[in-house]
C-alpha cells in the first residue's frame, strides 16, 4: 500500500487567483477504484473511492470553474477553495494512512499541514509569476499547475518517498519567500 500524503492537494493546484485542489482527489480515487497503487477497500474510507464522491470533486470542479469565469470575488473563490483543498487533503490523507493500517488522526494531521504549506507557499508563488507574465502567457500557469497537480499526486501514490522530496522542496520555497519578503523590505528601509 502506498502512502500518500497528498501534497499536491494544494502544491500543484494552483491558479494565478489560488489552488485548485480537484485532480488529485479524482486521480487517487479513480486508481483506488481499480485498486491501482492505492486501495481504500477495508480502511474505513471507502467513500473515498465511490462514484458519488468522485462525482461530487467533479461537481465541486464545475462550480469552481463557473465562479471563476463567472466573474464572482477573488477573495471569496479563494477562501472556497482553501476550504475545500483543506478538506479534500484532510480526507485524502487520513484514508491513505487509515488504509495503509495507520493512525487515520496523523494523517488528518499531516493533510491539514501539507495543505497549508501548498495553498501559501504555492498560490503565493504563481500569483508573483502571475504578475511577471502577460495575460495569455499567465492563463498558461493555470495549465502547468494542473499538470504539476497530476504528477505530484501519480508520484505520491505510486513513488511514496519521492513524494517527501515535494514537501521537502514546498518548505524550501516557503523558507526562501519569506526570507525574500524580509530582504526586500530590509532594503526599502537602506534606501530611506
Amino acid at each position: 500500500m502506498s502512502m500518500v500524503f497528498d501534497i499536491g492537494t494544494g502544491a500543484g493546484l494552483a491558479t494565478a487567483t489560488g489552488v485548485r485542489p480537484f485532480l488529485p482527489p479524482l486521480l487517487a480515487g479513480a486508481l483506488a477504484r481499480g485498486d491501482i497503487g492505492i486501495d481504500f477497500d477495508d480502511s474505513g474510507w471507502q467513500f473515498l473511492e465511490s462514484p458519488a464522491f468522485l462525482l461530487a470533486v467533479l461537481a465541486l470542479a464545475v462550480v469552481a470553474y463557473v465562479a471563476e469565469r463567472g466573474g464572482v470575488d477573488r477573495r471569496a473563490r479563494q477562501v472556497g477553495t482553501a476550504v475545500v483543498a483543506g478538506a479534500l487533503g484532510v480526507l485524502l490523507a487520513g484514508g491513505v494512512l487509515a488504509a495503509a493500517d495507520g493512525s487515520e488522526l496523523l494523517g488528518m494531521a499531516v493533510g491539514a499541514f501539507c495543505v497549508a504549506l501548498a495553498l501559501g507557499v504555492v498560490g503565493g508563488l504563481l500569483e508573483r509569476a502571475a504578475k511577471r507574465l502577460d495575460d495569455s502567457a499567465a492563463g498558461l500557469l493555470v495549465v502547468y499547475a494542473d499538470i504539476a497537480a497530476l504528477v505530484l499526486a501519480a508520484i505520491a501514490i505510486f513513488l511514496p518517498p519521492v513524494a517527501y522530496l515535494a514537501l521537502i522542496a514546498l518548505l524550501v520555497l516557503a523558507v526562501r519567500a519569506r526570507r525574500g519578503g524580509d530582504e526586500k523590505y530590509a532594503g526599502l528601509r537602506i534606501l530611506r
